[in-house]
């Protein structure tokens, strides 16, 4: 795993790590590529959506595409194996050409109940046949029904489901319903991707703005508070199926609870869900959940998202459900280079009423000296962890920025060095108090280094990990854990009133215990007659202000420097807009002749926004270096200066100044490069630097005088210190590094002030660095124009060996190097667990443009299993 670079479709690429150094944007692999490769020069596929199809067997997955074929358009339906990477993962099921009597049409749920952000379900007709194709809900899909739409006969109205649009009373009309759960709807098994693109909907206008702020301003006015019951809980299944009711822990109070909050972790632990994200455990805890929800109320699901073993589920009341709106879903891996959902979170956001609601179920990194990593990983989900609002023109929400936060999951905060029997005499005393003293997850709460502004329960229950699966025993492996408070619940809110916190000693099938909290929440409630007064107010105020004068601001800044910019170092510079007496909208814009409004390594935070007469708004100008900007500018091709353009609706533009100096990184540089580089890079000329970065790639070293070094130093200096100190390592390549760690390497390798690296505390951080160095490779180990081969190859050793063969000389000795690297570390799977399905599984860190995925044995392929 990771011998080649990694091209993310459409990202920005400061995007992968201004929020924190190493992270990067959650990834999706668009399946139309897969798709593209089946069909001939003259055949594009224009868009493809995974889907649920209705069939006489049952609910099968499908993945449908929208096709230009000699001027036709048609839809095609493929069968595939799990995510679909290359053409040897789909088979053409059937085709509908579009034309006179296609139609798509949504089909309404039964009871009529709505439920903005569910799953759509449509009908697509054409000729005689007839599908029925469940759509999992987002902009994807409806980009993708749009286009269809779009393809529809000239003249004909299409009936399927319109694009969401806010209405004037702030409920989404035309969006994806579902069926009461009681009814057992299959759940979709597409995962929520990561950060969406947003729909093409008409602008925000200023006035509308100004009415929605002033309208925010004056909600008390028009609201009040209402109690409902949320229930939360959380369950670490270790990977096993459901063993009969869930009731005991999911309806054991007699108050049915108004909404449902389930989270899963460790759902599946194959390789294949790890993998693929493709699990059969998904549906068969939703069915377990369904069933064994309260039975004194019905429920409809509103909403399902998972990221491999992490699951959340979302119900509520069927008579509730009209106060259901603007429901969002979002996924952070925070697994191996940041991305790997093996750990992380998923969350889930709505409106209730008049309350915004997010709910987060994140598994966090394991063992108990890991605690300053799961301390991290909470800070990477909240950063990252950003929902796109239905309205244009609005910022991205954080997940801070709800009224109630609820947030669960298996935190594996352990008890900080304790002796086993002392802790299980203070169980048994049920002197918990004693115990909770030494809880990591206190202790680093009351030194505010995590999950600061929550509160939890008291805890008045017995640790809940580690027991002897189908017993309430202790655990007595080889491991001998020693018992701890794994799972928990927290939340934020002013209006939150913990009820009740608890575990759940019934249920048995797993080494986890569930637990459960249930709250009373303060939501606010619309009162329709005094809404209207405050709206016609404030229409009647603004109507005094259309002949206001034209808005102005101040600015703190507009001049930055940032210094000794490094790679994958967030910097970060701040400054005030200031308002004058007139409400103004802004935004950056573009220069002309430029499409963004920015360098790819800059971005401002918000880029847009609105402002009240007389406020302020604190912009942040974030710069990182990645892979996609860092090789300009090590070669000098580009440098860190911009000019921003701050435009106000109606009012004049501003001009801001960015500067900054690179230091120059061995990241971003190309391989043959880094060979003929014998000194480190911050000790060389910048003409230098240019010079060998510009350089073609050579076939041949006599073409230079030089004798260039068999594979880059900086590749020897990783690969050594681990082959020397990770043999044994279990979790290497799969467990991610600390940032700091990270940083002090790269610092090594670029200014050589140790011929060796010197000691350090992690194994993974030096693992992820040279997965973050091939990654940052501007051309891949297995070079690009060799893709096409190496995919005809895959299945011949020595077809594939006279591939690498073709390589150049530097290309062809990292290639083996590598490899017998990884073949080092297989002669020691014993200790360090590694196998070659690991080493060889299809990763984000791995896949290079057009899914590319490099193995020991040379083949070049996508998603298949490493042959020794």
């Amino acid at each position: 795993a990771g011998l080649a670079a990694d091209v993310e479709r459409g990202a920005r690429a400061q995007e992968e790590g201004a929020a924190a150094g190493l992270e990067a944007a959650a990834h999706k692999m668009d399946q139309s590529v897969a798709i593209q490769e089946t069909l001939s020069a003259e055949e594009t596929c224009l868009a493809t959506v995974q889907g649920i199809l209705a069939t006489e067997e049952g609910m099968e997955s499908r993945l449908l595409s929208l096709i230009e074929s000699h001027g036709k358009s048609m839809l095609c339906l493929y069968t595939h194996r799990r995510m679909a990477i290359t053409a040897e993962d789909v088979c053409l099921d059937r085709v509908l050409l579009i034309q006179e009597g296609f139609a798509v049409e949504e089909v309404p749920p039964e009871n009529n109940l709505q439920i903005p952000g569910s799953d759509v379900t449509v009908q697509v007709t054409s000729g005689g046949a007839s599908l029925l194709v469940r759509l999992p809900f987002g902009s994807h899909t409806q980009t993708f029904l749009r286009e269809v739409r779009r393809r529809c006969s000239p003249g004909k109205k299409d009936a399927t489901a319109a694009d969401p649009e806010q209405s004037a009373a702030g409920e989404v009309t035309g969006a994806p319903r579902l069926k009461t759960a009681n009814k057992m709807v299959p759940s979709s098994s597409v995962p929520a991707s990561g950060p969406t693109q947003g729909l093409s909907t008409r602008p925000c206008g200023l006035r509308d703005t100004l009415v929605k702020s002033l309208l925010k301003q004056k909600e008390s006015s028009y609201t009040h508070l209402q109690n409902f019951r949320f229930f939360v809980g959380t369950y670490n299944v270790n990977g096993q199926s459901p063993r009969g009711s869930l009731r005991p822990w999911l309806s054991q109070d007699g108050e049915p609870p108004d909404i449902y909050c389930v989270g899963f972790q460790e759902l599946d632990l194959s390789k294949e869900a790890f993998f693929f994200n493709d699990t059969p455990k998904e549906e068969e805890w939703f069915k377990a959940v369904t069933e064994s929800l309260h039975p004194g109320a019905k429920y409809a699901k509103v909403k399902l998202v998972r990221l491999v073993g992490i699951l959340l589920l979302l119900y509520v009341r069927t008579e509730l459900a009209m106060n259901i709106s603007e429901v969002e879903a979002e996924t952070v891996g925070t697994g191996i280079m940041g991305r790997m959902g093996n750990k992380g979170g998923v969350a889930i956001r709505f409106q209730f009423h008049n309350s915004t609601v997010c709910v987060v179920n994140a598994h966090l990194a394991a063992h108990p000296e890991e605690y300053e990593r799961r301390n991290q990983e909470v800070r990477d989900i909240c950063a990252r962890m950003q929902f796109h609002p239905l309205e244009p023109g609005c910022p991205l929400l954080a997940i801070k920025e709800h009224d109630v936060v609820l947030w669960l999951g298996d935190l594996n905060y352990r008890l900080e060095e304790q002796d086993m029997e002392r802790v299980k005499k203070l169980i048994q005393t049920q002197d918990f108090q004693a115990l909770h003293q030494h809880d990591q997850l206190k202790i680093q709460r009351e030194a505010k280094l995590v999950f600061e502004g929550f509160q939890e329960g008291e805890i008045s229950f017995q640790p809940t990990y580690k027991y002897n699966p189908g017993s309430d025993d202790w655990d007595d492996s080889a491991e001998c854990r020693v018992p701890a408070w794994c799972d928990r619940i927290l939340w934020s809110g002013k209006t939150v009133s913990l009820l009740s916190y608890q575990s759940h000693m019934a249920l048995k099938n797993s080494d986890h215990k569930p637990v459960s909290a249930i709250f009373d929440v303060g939501v606010k409630v619309v009162d329709k007659k005094s809404y209207c007064k405050a709206f016609e107010g404030i229409v009647r105020s603004l109507d005094k202000m259309e002949n206001a004068s034209i808005p102005s601001v101040t600015l703190s800044k507009r001049e930055f420097l940032f210094k000794d910019v490094k790679y994958l170092q967030l910097q970060v510079e701040s400054f005030t807009i200031s308002n004058g007496p007139v409400p103004c909208q802004f935004e950056f814009i573009s220069k002309p002749n430029e499409d963004a409004y920015c360098k790819p390594w800059l971005i401002a935070k918000p880029s847009k926004g609105f402002l009240m007469p007389d406020s302020e708004v604190v912009i942040a100008l974030e710069l990182c270096v990645n892979k996609s900007t860092a090789t300009a500018l090590n070669s000098g091709e580009d440098k860190l200066e911009d000019i921003l353009v701050l435009h106000l609706d109606r009012g004049k533009d501003y001009f801001l100044s960015v500067s900054g100096n690179y230091l120059p990184s061995c990241f971003g540089c190309p391989i043959q490069t880094l060979c003929y580089m014998k000194e480190p890079i911050r000790e060389m000329l910048p003409e230098a630097i240019r010079e060998l970065t510009l350089m073609p790639l050579l076939t041949d070293d006599a073409f230079w005088e030089e004798k260039p070094l068999d594979v880059p130093k900086e590749l020897w200096m990783m690969v050594d210190l681990l082959c020397r100190s990770a043999c044994h390592q279990e979790g290497l390549f799969q467990q991610p590094g600390l940032r700091p760690e990270f940083e002090q390497i790269r610092d090594w390798l670029d200014t050589g002030t140790l011929d060796v690296l010197g000691p350090v505390a992690s194994n993974h951080s030096v693992a992820e660095a040279l997965l973050l160095f091939l990654e940052s490779l501007p051309e891949p180990v297995v070079c690009y124009k060799s893709y096409r081969s190496s995919l005809e190859c895959a299945n011949s050793y020595e077809m594939s060996s006279q591939v690498i063969s073709m390589l150049p000389k530097c290309h062809q000795n990292v290639f083996h190097y590598l490899v017998a690297f990884l073949r080092e570390l297989l002669k020691h799977t014993g200790k360090n667990h590694l196998d070659v399905n690991v080493l060889a599984g299809p990763n984000p860190s791995s896949i290079p443009e057009g899914g590319q995925t490099i193995t020991a044995k040379g083949n070049c392929h996508n998603c298949k299993r490493w042959k020794q």
